[in-house]
């Protein structure tokens, strides 16, 4: 014969002829429960919310591009890969050794003395299970912490920012240092050549005589055109032609005796010309290469954030876990479901037993 079958109506008659042992099962479950929702400690929360920006735009080689239509401002919009790096920072061991050595972790969970690989791997992993980082939706990085300690949850959460943010920093902070040396280079190269070619147009200007290109070349055209009408006069009228001729000379030829003369001053015109041009340029790109360094050395040791910090942790209000209702009710509803199934096997092998012995 084949065994009976049986339905969730059935289940009613089962209980009913089980609910003593049925009550008892869970009222034991309902005070086991409550007594150890209350023996468990409140867990508290605390989130800091942040930004990375990318560091690129700290460092001097963006910062220092003089360039208008670049824009040199810290980028706020959180990339993939800031947010990346910033997470993979934070879930690091190195951040979470230093972490758990400034707060004094291994006292707090109660672990013994550090050294012990048994103990390292306890407290890590019980940092590592409190610890949250997660990019929400609004391209931000949330860093939690859990602990009974509300106020050592919301310090381990700050802590945790300003690490990320000083670790952040070191990544590229080698290569502003060499960015700074290289501006240094470049003012110190440009401050030499202009003096140098200061000096070349100074020396150029004593040699031929030239002390300004466009006023002087003017009025020594005058005092030529002057002179040689005066000369021209006095041929006509017998005055002192020679003494006339010996000025004119004199403003003409380099020989002639006069320190400012057409002959150097035509000579002198192109040197002067571009040692005046290169000590212009000179002077402007030393101005800006001074520039240029005092604000990447400004930068360095300004030591610019590489996160925006949106939110900081406080203290919690109000206690994450334990939810001590829903542990209760859990724990009521899994001892009953439990409780309906032994009885229903218990049924099911008292019912089985006589036919057994029957066919037997």
């Amino acid at each position: 014969m084949s065994a009976p079958s049986f339905s969730l109506v059935g289940l009613g008659p089962i209980i009913n002829r089980w609910k003593y042992f049925v009550a008892g099962a869970v009222a034991l479950a309902a005070v086991v429960s409550i007594v150890v929702a209350l023996l468990l400690p409140n867990v508290y929360r605390s989130t800091a919310i942040f930004i990375p920006t990318n560091p690129q735009t700290a460092d001097p080689d963006r910062l220092l591009d003089i360039n208008p239509q670049n824009n040199n401002k810290l980028e706020l919009g959180g990339r993939a890969e800031d947010l990346d790096r910033a997470i993979t920072i934070g879930e690091s061991q190195p951040v979470a050794e230093l972490i758990i050595r400034k707060f004094d972790l291994y006292k707090h969970y109660k672990a013994g003395k550090p050294g012990d690989d048994a103990t390292d791997n306890f407290v890590l992993s019980e940092f590592s299970g409190n610890l949250g980082i997660v990019h929400n939706e609004r391209d931000a990085i949330e860093l939690s912490f859990l602990d009974e300690d509300k106020n050592l949850a919301a310090a381990v959460a700050n802590a945790m920012v300003h690490v990320i943010d000083s670790v952040n920093q070191q990544l590229t902070l080698e290569n502003r240092r060499t960015v700074l040396d290289l501006y240094r280079q470049r003012y110190e190269y440009l401050s030499t050549s202009f003096e140098r070619s200061r000096q070349e147009l100074v020396g150029a200007r004593n040699r031929y005589g030239i002390f300004g290109l466009e006023m002087q070349g003017r009025y020594m055209v005058k005092q030529l055109i002057e002179t040689e009408a005066a000369l021209r006069k006095a041929e006509a009228s017998g005055g002192d032609v020679a003494g006339l001729r010996r000025s004119l000379r004199g403003l003409t030829k380099a020989d002639g005796g006069n320190l400012i003369n057409l002959e150097d001053y035509v000579r002198g015109t192109d040197s002067l010309s571009m040692f005046t041009t290169r000590v212009a340029d000179l002077q402007g790109r030393l101005i800006a290469a001074r520039a240029a360094y005092e604000t990447a050395e400004l930068s360095i040791k300004g030591r610019i954030s590489s996160i925006y910090l949106v939110q900081k942790a406080y203290p919690a209000t109000r206690k994450t876990k334990p939810v001590r209702t829903l542990l209760v009710l859990g724990s009521v509803l899994l001892t009953f479901a439990l409780s309906v199934v032994v009885i229903t096997l218990l049924e099911l092998y008292r019912y089985n037993r006589p036919r057994a012995m029957q066919a037997a």
